[in-house]
């Protein structure tokens, strides 16, 4: 039973890796959000989708991708290093 479920994990996720617009359920498996919450993002407009038949959800990868990586965090070294240069520069 667990190798079906590690084949079945293979096939899905190699599936996923050739595909550039996803469905609802590809997009919550990527993500890992619940589906609740995708639809509460959806609804509120706070995550790129497209909607061709009013009812149907579709996300192009790229852009999931892109929103997944908002929000960046500097590492400590970053931030050293930019304060090392402002120091540079404004003394």
């Amino acid at each position: 039973m667990e190798t079906l479920t590690q084949l079945d994990r293979i096939e899905r996720n190699s599936l996923l890796a050739s595909k550039s617009v996803l469905n609802f359920e590809e997009v919550k498996w990527l993500t890992g959000l619940s589906a609740s919450h995708l639809y509460k993002l959806t609804a509120s407009r706070n995550i790129p989708h497209f909607r061709p038949s009013g009812k149907m959800l579709y996300f192009d990868r790229k852009e999931i991708e892109n929103w997944m990586k908002r929000g960046r965090v500097k590492t400590a070294e970053e931030i050293e290093s930019e304060a090392v240069t402002y120091l540079i520069k404004n003394t």
